[in-house]
């Protein structure tokens, strides 16, 4: 796996927010050479629908900080699927069982995985 870019700081802000509220597996995909709409795909895991709302509006509030906002949140309410899209970056915080059903990481194979560095999660 390639070693995170420096230019990923907005992408590893969202993730260290994530890893606040204990998101688990976190995965960053790498889209650029797969796709024109957007960056990177990070997805994540809630285990329950009060974690994926938190780790949704820690990712907000870090993300508000810096000067970004999100061009769309869809899925809160439901939050089974939790999809924030930051433009060069796309957020997706999962349950498990629609992490597992919808399998990301399988449709976007043609992706190279990001390997995040230890500890930032």
């Amino acid at each position: 796996m390639p070693r995170v870019e420096a230019d990923l700081e907005p992408v590893l802000t969202a993730v260290r927010a994530a890893g606040s509220k204990k998101a688990q597996e976190l995965t960053l995909l790498d889209l650029r050479e797969v796709t024109s709409f957007t960056e990177y795909f990070l997805i994540c895991t809630a285990l329950n629908q009060r974690q994926s709302q938190a780790i949704c509006d820690e990712i907000h509030v870090t993300m508000k900080e810096r000067g970004n906002l999100p061009l769309g949140v869809e899925g809160y309410e439901n939050a089974e699927w939790i999809l924030m899209d930051y433009g060069d970056f796309i957020v997706h915080v999962f349950s498990e069982k629609a992490r597992e059903f919808y399998n990301l990481e399988r449709l976007w194979k043609a992706a190279r995985e990001v390997e995040l560095p230890a500890g930032l999660a």
